[in-house]
């Protein structure tokens, strides 16, 4: 049965990685929640990080949404179901950069199939008329652009001013202001993109200080009405069976933290209870559990501290060798090797973890099971991620990944009770993998049960 959502939405899309996309967004983010509207926001594309910058700013869930992941029908009923009086969906890299020289899974492509008005963060610094031009090839480059305004990043007031008749008279779009440079709200960066919300100081007066900027320059109510004007939603709702209930712990802290919470809320609709704890802080697993989800995160930055905590290592191994069901995904995956930089780990998984030096395996990738496990049949395939520069001597065989331009390699290690390896999987994909991780946590509450 469908659905219509009047969801008022922008997007913010970028010319390229770090021309201030990011930053613009976090500051529309906290102005607008500042002027008392309700306020939600999405991220293109499998990013972790970003997200995670737009709940501390929004103060609620930031969702992912990915057309390599998604259909337009499950695009659109994200967007309907975390809608607020304004929704800011954050883009990914260029505006029509996707999967190689394509737009496929790019920022262009999530506007088209949810019919959501872009406006274009295009670095004006160094700059002045050759600006219109940047802007031109972006309209002109796909028949219907969705490209509706423009905010110029790095660029003062007065030049802004300047050219704003121009970029209304030229090229029919709405000029929104522009923010300067602000040093002082820089935010890091490492190798996997911006560094975490809490490892950043005063993140939040940097916040605040962005939010008075964009008050001052950007045109927040002409980014209102342009919101407003998005269509009409037309979706299904996502539907997902009750199970039976089940506890399940779930990593995290500074050393696992990526997760897509879409997933976690999926696993708690269905009747999961998530228990979070520390790896790095507690001593023992949470009581009285029935699985175990070990995220993404960096966890080779506390190698030496997650070693540490040699009883917590030795009882996640001696759950597991039990069959406590368990997804363990990237970082969480390096947790179970022997060792993480020479520092002890869990050991449940044959072979060390050690720094690649560089990305490895990056990007999009179909996984497909060469045998039975908890997640996945033989046969089955589902979309994937890899996004990670440390590797393992030891990554597995029972699936199969294999890139767009058709690379492949084996990956992963399954069994009835595991989804351990670097692929990162999004469990609203294919609802069956949540489906099947909880009757498998089912099925370890019985044995538990049993007198």
């Amino acid at each position: 049965m469908t659905k219509k959502a009047k969801a008022n939405r922008i997007l913010i899309a970028g010319t390229g990685s770090g021309c201030g996309k990011t930053t613009v967004t976090l500051a529309l983010l906290c102005a607008l929640k500042k002027r008392g509207l309700s306020v939600s926001a999405a991220k293109c594309g499998p990013d972790y990080i970003d997200p995670m910058f737009h709940r501390s700013v929004v103060g609620t869930s930031s969702v992912n949404l990915d057309p390599f992941f998604f259909d337009a029908d499950t695009l659109k009923a994200l967007l309907a179901e975390n809608a607020a009086d304004l929704t800011v969906v954050e883009g990914v890299m260029g505006y029509y950069d996707g999967v190689g020289m394509t737009t496929r899974a790019s920022a262009y492509e999530l506007a088209r199939l949810t019919e959501t008005p872009a406006v274009l963060v295009v670095n004006a610094r160094g700059a002045a008329l050759s600006v219109l031009a940047q802007i031109k090839g972006f309209l002109d480059l796909m028949p219907e652009s969705h490209v509706k305004g423009v905010i110029l990043n790095n660029c003062t007031e007065k030049v802004a001013s300047a050219l704003a008749p121009l970029i209304r008279e030229r090229l029919g779009i709405e000029p929104l202001g522009c923010m300067p440079r602000l040093p002082v709200c820089e935010l890091g960066s490492r190798h996997l993109g911006l560094i975490t919300a809490p490892e950043i100081e005063d993140l939040k007066s940097k916040l605040s200080l962005l939010a008075q900027q964009a008050e001052k320059t950007v045109d927040l109510d002409g980014l209102v009405r342009l919101a407003s004007s998005a269509e009409e939603l037309t979706y299904t709702p996502l539907t997902l069976p009750r199970l039976e209930s089940v506890r399940i712990a779930v990593a995290r802290d500074r050393a696992f933290c990526f997760y897509y919470e879409e997933s976690l809320a999926a696993l708690e609709k269905m009747g999961a209870q998530l228990v979070p704890f520390s790896p790095l802080e507690d001593a023992h697993l949470p009581g009285d559990i029935h699985g175990l989800i070990l995220g993404g995160g960096y966890p080779e930055l506390y190698a030496e501290a997650l070693s540490r905590n040699t009883s917590l290592l030795s009882e996640i191994r001696l759950a597991l060798e039990n069959g406590l069901p368990c997804i363990a995904e990237c970082g969480g995956f390096m947790y179970l090797t022997e060792r993480i930089a020479g520092f002890p780990a869990v050991g449940f998984i044959r072979g060390a973890s050690f720094d690649a030096g560089g990305l490895q395996r990056f990007g999009y990738i179909t996984l497909t099971a060469n045998e039975d496990g908890m997640l996945l049949k033989t046969g089955e395939s589902v979309p994937a991620h890899e996004f990670h520069r440390w590797d393992c001597e030891n990554t597995g065989s029972a699936c199969t990944a294999q890139k767009p331009d058709g690379r492949s390699w084996p990956c992963v290690f399954t069994s009835p009770t595991l989804y351990a390896g670097f692929p990162h999987l999004h469990l609203l994909a294919d609802p069956r993998m949540a489906e099947r991780f909880i009757a498998a946590c089912i099925k370890e509450k019985s044995k538990c049960q049993r007198p």
